[in-house]
């Protein structure tokens, strides 16, 4: 059967909240099948427990959080994309603040403390959401719709009217029958602008943002000397952020999933309104043998390879 996943060891991390600026610490460590992925605020009294829950998202504007009792946690999205990219479907995760730190504003940092405390099988079967019939949401001219589809793939479309984009690729199809989520997609950095920058950090967000942990441009051109990673590293960060924000669902996903210009506000109603309609979606296992092929492809055990 294809298994549930979570580490052989705990690993920790410390690095600076993008929003906060504040130094943060962070340890992930191994939980008993069928927990899921639960955050904790060890640095409150008592410590306060998040589990994923697309109804407990908050702090849609400028990342996706987590909210229990007037309590949070913030910018979650790139952890947890990078632990839908390994399959990762049980872990605590400790935080002393009240945001995951920004690392370097990407999932890649994220996948090397995954794989740098080892992935275990677990024995019990990984449960998948199945979306059986299409869904959608729009706003304005942004959309978001969610179709059948047996494994998981997923096509975004930006609009930005800045040269810097608009000399890369803004449209981008990743399927993951056929591509690798570590070698594909998680090196995809956040973006902004300057104007942006300076603007929000003078109204105390964005505090610990900086050349290191995004890709920053001024009116005509990308300010990083190092350039892109990707040649459509707008787009894949999109992408990026969607994986993160439809894992809080609590399942791996097999879905086909088409956005145009949608962030985390929309990838979380499209999730609600999928939930809330029971004839849209099941909860599936596989036999290795009887998965689809996308499926095996993406979790069956040569994966663990990557």
């Amino acid at each position: 059967m294809i298994r549930q996943r979570t580490l052989k060891n705990i690993v920790r991390a410390t690095g600076v909240g993008l929003h906060g600026g504040r130094k943060v610490n962070l340890v992930l460590r191994p939980a008993a099948v069928n927990t899921g992925i639960v955050f904790h605020r060890v640095d409150l009294t008592p410590v306060v427990d998040l589990p994923t829950d697309p109804y407990a998202v908050c702090d849609t504007r400028m990342c996706s959080g987590l909210e229990r009792d007037g309590h949070k946690i913030g910018t979650v999205e790139h952890l947890m994309s990078a632990l839908a990219g390994l399959g990762i479907d049980n872990l605590h995760v400790d935080v002393d603040a009240p945001e995951i730190p920004v690392l370097d504003g990407s999932s890649a940092p994220f996948i090397f403390l995954l794989q740098s405390a080892g992935i275990e099988e677990q024995a019990v079967a990984k449960k998948f959401l199945r979306v059986k019939k299409e869904v959608e949401y729009h706003e304005d001219d942004k959309w978001v719709k969610l179709a059948p589809h047996d494994g998981f793939r997923l096509f975004f479309s930006i609009v930005f009217d800045h040269p810097a984009i608009n000399s890369t690729a803004t449209k981008v199809m990743v399927d993951f029958a056929k591509h690798s989520y570590v070698r594909d997609v998680a090196r995809a950095r956040t973006f902004g602008f300057m104007q942006d920058v300076e603007f929000m950090q003078a109204n105390g967000l964005a505090l610990g943002g900086s050349l290191e942990n995004a890709i920053v441009m001024d009116e005509y051109r990308v300010l990083n000397a190092e350039g892109l990673r990707y040649s459509d590293e707008f787009v894949k960060h999109k992408v990026l952020d969607a994986i993160g924000d439809l894992y809080l669902c609590g399942h791996p996903l097999m879905a086909s999933y088409t956005a145009h210009k949608a962030g985390h506000a929309l990838n979380n109603q499209v999730l609600r309104i999928l939930l809330e309609d029971a004839s849209a979606w099941e909860i599936v296992s596989f036999e290795e043998s009887n998965a689809p092929a996308a499926v095996a492809h993406q979790f069956g055990e040569f994966a663990l390879s990557f």
